[in-house]
């Protein structure tokens, strides 16, 4: 049976396939040691996405690019979502999204917000924790023409969030907006619709070690713009 069956407190007939308590992965790749990080934790999240960007190329990640974004509004519910980085720097990390979308109205109230790429393949994550605040316009643009058409249709089909009676009516949305905006023809950017930067406060590498004795190391943003690092109990 795909359950676990309970009998005075013990564990019976466990299934190693669908039970979550029985599946076991040994992480045995290298560490991570203090001595190799970079002094900046955007020059280290680079050497990581690199090698992460490496492993999507054979197949072994599937969108390197994918965060998970934690948010939560004014009475501290909290709700995730993953979303897909568009551009990183020294100033944070960048993702679109439309601004009545529940993020954008968490963030709009509680700019904190939390980041995490899962890289679960090379046993490794990095957990970012931050300020949010709005890309300019101008910036907003320069991304929005480099999306395929399909996706800049996209963006105004979807009143994200919102409840919507069917599929349908997405669907229809977005073939009007097809007709009105046909190949090759410029789309304009939603008045409502635009990109999110987040400026790290923290950022900790974990890398999955034996025995659950995994590494984890956290820049953390010092006054004077310096980072410290840590390392933390796993």
């Amino acid at each position: 049976m795909p359950w676990c069956v309970r009998q005075d407190d013990h564990v019976t007939d466990r299934d190693p396939i669908h039970d979550p308590a029985a599946m076991r992965e040994h992480y045995r790749l290298e560490g991570l040691d203090e001595t190799e990080l970079a002094a900046h934790p955007m020059d280290q999240f680079t050497r990581w996405f690199a090698q992460a960007a490496q492993a999507a190329a054979q197949g072994v990640v599937y969108e390197p690019n994918a965060m998970v974004v934690s948010t939560a509004d004014a009475d501290g519910r909290p709700s995730s979502r993953t979303v897909l980085m568009k551009q990183y720097d020294e100033q944070g990390f960048v993702f679109y999204t439309n601004y009545d979308s529940r993020k954008a109205r968490d963030l709009a109230v509680n700019p904190y917000v939390s980041l995490l790429f899962p890289w679960h393949p090379m046993a490794r994550q990095v957990v970012v924790t931050g300020l949010a605040r709005r890309t300019g316009r101008d910036e907003t643009a320069a991304y929005f023409r480099t999306r395929p058409h399909g996706s800049q249709l996209g963006a105004w089909a979807s009143a994200q969030s919102s409840v919507i009676y069917s599929r349908a009516e997405l669907d229809a949305s977005y073939e009007q907006l097809g007709v009105r905006y046909p190949e090759g023809e410029q789309v304009p950017v939603p008045p409502n619709w635009g990109g999110f930067r987040i400026a790290p406060q923290t950022v900790e590498f974990w890398q999955g070690r034996r025995n659950r004795l995994h590494d984890r190391l956290r820049y953390v943003a010092e006054p004077d713009g310096s980072w410290r690092v840590e390392r933390l109990s796993p």
